[in-house]
């Protein structure tokens, strides 16, 4: 596939693009703190008359979200709306009320199930169907801890609705498993899975009509640039999609994609693209102006 542009400043090609769809855990912060440059990145943009829309694979919905961006020091005004694999796996369980359901996850995502009218299950043994936010302590576990447990759910035949397709994310300097692994296990178990969280049409779908309701009129998607640091979620959405893609080959990706100048090299980035046969149009290590 064709390499993409090194691109060390958004300023670059900010006058191409009306929408950005910019991802936030390993863009814009750590899950520990904000980083600066990228958040000034966004401001500007948005200064300049774009619509920044961030587009999150957090199991929460967005209206949950926005306290913990606030708390990382996230400012207001590099974003316009937000939207989150929670908003999108909402519509998935609702659909499938009452239940019952099988919840695995940490008591933080309990918004997701709010007034949706589900009753909850104590195991595979009861449910109707599973769904997965994460590990209940995703400091600590990985997927190999719930394979015993999941086992069952596999041999019932139970759909896994997972809320956030990532496998991973860096927390400050730790990588740590997220909802995407639990179901990578579960369908390496020959269970079924659902998810509506990048790289899925149903979050994007939710973006795309927050940024008409932004611009007042449809959205012209050769001017939309999504950007993202996960390969198979992010990169690949876009790809579905047919949106252009800022691939920032840093963070989860350690040095992978760094040359020998300290830069961006394109050809190590395309490495890491090729191990799922995704095309970014553009690649750099952060997100700066």
């Amino acid at each position: 596939m064709t390499q993409p542009h090194a691109l060390p400043r958004l300023s670059e090609v900010a006058a191409d693009y009306d929408v950005l769809l910019c991802d936030v855990w390993g863009v814009i912060h750590n899950g520990r703190e904000s980083w600066p440059e990228a958040c000034e990145a966004l401001t500007k943009f948005n200064e300049q008359g774009g619509h920044v829309v961030l587009i999150s694979n957090s199991p929460r919905p967005a209206s949950d979200v926005i306290a913990q961006l606030d708390s990382l020091g996230v400012p207001r005004d590099s974003w316009k709306a937000f939207v989150t694999s929670g908003d999108a796996t909402r519509m998935e369980l609702a659909r499938r009320a009452p239940g019952p359901v099988w919840i695995i996850g940490p008591d933080r995502d309990a918004p997701l199930y709010e007034g949706l009218g589900l009753e909850r299950a104590d195991g595979a043994a009861d449910a109707a169907f599973v769904s997965v936010t994460g590990p209940r302590f995703d400091d600590v576990e990985t997927p190999e801890d719930y394979r015993e447990a999941l086992t069952p759910a596999a041999g019932r035949d139970l759909e896994l609705i997972c809320a956030n397709p990532d496998r991973i994310v860096q927390r400050g300097d730790k990588i740590i498993y997220c909802g995407g692994a639990l179901a990578d296990l579960y369908e390496s178990l020959g269970g079924r899975v659902t998810m509506a969280g990048k790289p899925y049409g149903p979050i994007y779908a939710l973006a795309l009509t927050e940024a008409e309701q932004l611009m007042g009129r449809p959205v012209d998607r050769s001017r939309v640039l999504c950007i993202g640091d996960g390969v198979v979620t992010d990169v690949l959405g876009a790809n579905q999609q047919a949106l252009d893609c800022l691939f920032i080959a840093k963070g989860i990706h350690g040095d992978a994609a760094r040359g020998d100048d300290g830069v961006i090299d394109p050809a190590r980035a395309q490495v890491l693209l090729n191990k799922e046969t995704a095309y970014a149009r553009y690649a750099a290590l952060d997100l700066k102006w």
